[in-house]
């Protein structure tokens, strides 16, 4: 076997699926310490041995600790960015009732399943000034994509008022902090319910917003 196909396959695994898989060891270590609040006192040779890795791998994938916890934050807001996107694209004929629901629930299944996840993008706990600005940026992403929504379904009524940014805000919050305390326990019902009432406060804060930005229309908007 030559060198170049030594480098490809080891195992039967290629080179790069191993450098994969030692960056998502990484990622992994990483979730637990900042979900855990002990991200302030992790280093290199830390992260490296919960991991089973050694220096030179952390390298491999990430230039310093910080960029690692930027992959964490990123990693979890595309987990949930697109199961999300993806259940309205999949029904897009479906009544608006099931496409939220099946929205909701794709969600919770990422963040309500594993409260490492759910702590750190909706908790808060980010471990460092840079980190908790990635997850600020995460949690506005989430809010444009509500927003985006609002306006296929509600239309310009809605756009054209504050509630078009203040009301996504305000679901993004309030979904966030359902999801988090029913991961951490503390909301006692089902998962099939949390899903089922979050849709219906989605289309019912939806609704309302709605309706009171066509009443603030002047009479020349309409």
């Amino acid at each position: 076997m030559s060198s170049t196909s030594t480098e490809r396959s080891y195992g039967g695994e290629s080179a790069a699926d191993r450098s994969a898989r030692r960056r998502t060891a990484l990622v992994d270590v990483a979730s637990t310490l900042m979900s855990e609040g002990r991200w302030r006192a992790a280093t290199v040779a830390g992260v490296c041995a919960d991991a089973g890795l050694n220096k030179r791998y952390f390298y491999e994938s990430f230039p310093d600790l910080d960029t690692l916890a930027d992959a964490v934050i990123d990693t979890i807001s595309t987990e949930v960015a697109e199961p999300a996107i993806g259940a309205y694209l999949a029904s897009p004929d479906a009544p608006l009732d099931v496409q939220a629901r099946n929205a909701v629930d794709a969600i919770i299944g990422v963040l309500g399943t594993d409260r490492r996840k759910a702590r750190i993008l909706l908790g808060g706990a980010a471990g460092t000034p840079a980190a908790l600005t990635r997850r600020t940026d995460a949690m506005a992403g989430l809010t444009a994509i509500l927003v985006d929504h609002a306006r296929t379904i509600h239309g310009v009524e809605l756009e054209a008022d504050s509630l078009a940014h203040t009301a996504p805000a305000f679901v993004i919050g309030g979904t966030a902090q359902a999801i988090l305390s029913w991961a951490e326990g503390t909301l006692p019902v089902s998962r099939e319910q949390l899903a089922d009432d979050l849709a219906e406060l989605w289309l019912g804060i939806g609704a309302s917003a709605s309706d009171l930005a066509r009443s603030r229309l002047s009479p020349g908007d309409a």
